[in-house]
């Protein structure tokens, strides 16, 4: 015998080991594709917009059209569940819904309030502070301007998104930031 001659080697991969990878590949995939629209059944469909912003719903959670807040009259303030369910007012403008809505949590002692069309004015009733139409406190403990956030409507959605901008009232960056 020859020592220079090629030692014979088995292949890699036998052909049962193939056929055996092929089936299970074949009934995986096929099981997969019976099984994903039931896991997407139950799997809630996601109420987050373009850049981690939150579709407005009322009280009981229901999503809010909004062509059902254009329905009332320019000047009306909406109250909706925004960003971590935080109840927060939008403004109807003539041109469509104000993009800067106000969150309605008193910077004093965190009480939510109700606007005062009368005076023109959010108005807290817990300790007595007051914040001018944009949110800009007025006469009160309140130490803080109320929270601003950015409010879009795209395709009859309101989607609501954290205020990262500079603060329009003061010119400088926001304290929630």
């Amino acid at each position: 015998m020859d020592n220079h001659s090629l030692p014979l080697e088995s292949p890699s991969m036998s052909r049962r080991k193939l056929l055996n990878f092929l089936t299970g590949a074949a009934v995986a995939s096929t099981a997969g594709a019976a099984l994903y629209p039931v896991a997407k059944y139950f799997i809630l469909p996601s109420e987050k917009g373009e850049g981690g912003a939150i579709i407005a719903k009322d009280v009981l959670g229901n999503l809010i059209p909004a062509s059902q807040i254009l329905a009332e009259p320019v000047g009306t303030r909406a109250l909706v569940a925004g960003l971590a369910g935080e109840p927060t007012y939008l403004t109807i403008q003539k041109d469509g819904i104000d993009r800067i809505g106000i969150v309605d949590n008193c910077t004093h002692l965190g009480c939510t309030f109700p606007w005062n069309g009368t005076d023109q004015e959010f108005q807290c009733p817990c300790h007595g502070s007051r914040y001018s139409a944009d949110g800009s406190v007025l006469p009160g403990p309140a130490p803080l301007p109320l929270k601003l956030v950015n409010v879009v409507v795209k395709d009859n959605v309101i989607l609501i998104s954290p205020w990262t901008e500079i603060d329009p009232r003061t010119g400088e960056t926001p304290w929630w930031v």
